[in-house]
């Protein structure tokens, strides 16, 4: 693994669950890798406006001012070997800072083409692995509410061409500490089985 994509997308930032497991991952099986963070709620991308638009439905060239953003973190994202993404799940689905971050990158003629087939992705596929951060259950027997986000984000991801995804679960993180304790124990085995299936090594992953 030579260049992994670190996406932070949670409020909490690098104290968010979901970052430190991250961390701890990147630290224990790539510790030679190089890193670039991307932290979407640090540092806010600005929000889409008349430059994009006019530039998308212009067809501009990839150089044009309005694609600038664009150009960035698509560019970012064509260097990595490897893709982590740690998101909290807000409303159902993904956060505002995760979705904006995907209109700047899903972008007709420069990471997925319109086809009679429908989209597909211009992108090459690389191992991508998300951390899903959530305050209740959305998966298994104690789910109380819908899970709109891993589809949904499956599909955006698939629609770039990046087919090799893989999601692990913090569920029920607002129930206490001892919930938050379990829900780290259960994704700890969930990242080795993953991560050994996806990803370049079998290294134990420490508890």
């Amino acid at each position: 693994m030579k260049r992994i994509l670190l996406l932070e997308c949670s409020p909490h930032r690098q104290n968010a669950c979901g970052s430190h497991l991250a961390r701890r991952l990147i630290a224990t099986r790539w510790p030679e890798a190089e890193l670039l963070e991307r932290d979407l709620v640090g540092e806010p991308l600005p929000p889409l406006g008349a430059d994009y638009a006019t530039a998308l439905t212009g067809n501009a060239a990839f150089d044009a001012p309005g694609f600038a953003c664009s150009e960035t973190l698509i560019a970012e994202l064509e260097a990595c070997d490897c893709l982590i993404i740690v998101t909290p799940m807000h409303n159902f689905t993904v956060p505002a800072a995760l979705k904006l971050w995907i209109d700047y990158v899903l972008r007709i003629h420069r990471s997925f083409a319109a086809t009679p087939q429908g989209k597909v992705g211009l992108l090459q596929d690389r191992p991508t692995l998300v951390l899903v951060s959530a305050g209740g259950f959305y998966q298994g027997p104690r789910a109380r509410q819908p899970d709109f986000l891993t589809a949904y984000l499956r599909h955006v991801l698939s629609t770039l061409g990046i087919t090799e995804v893989a999601f692990v679960h913090l569920q029920g993180l607002a129930h206490g500490r001892d919930a938050i304790q379990a829900a780290l124990d259960d994704a700890i085995p969930q990242l080795q089985r993953t991560t050994r299936f996806y990803f370049d090594s079998a290294t134990e992953i420490a508890p």
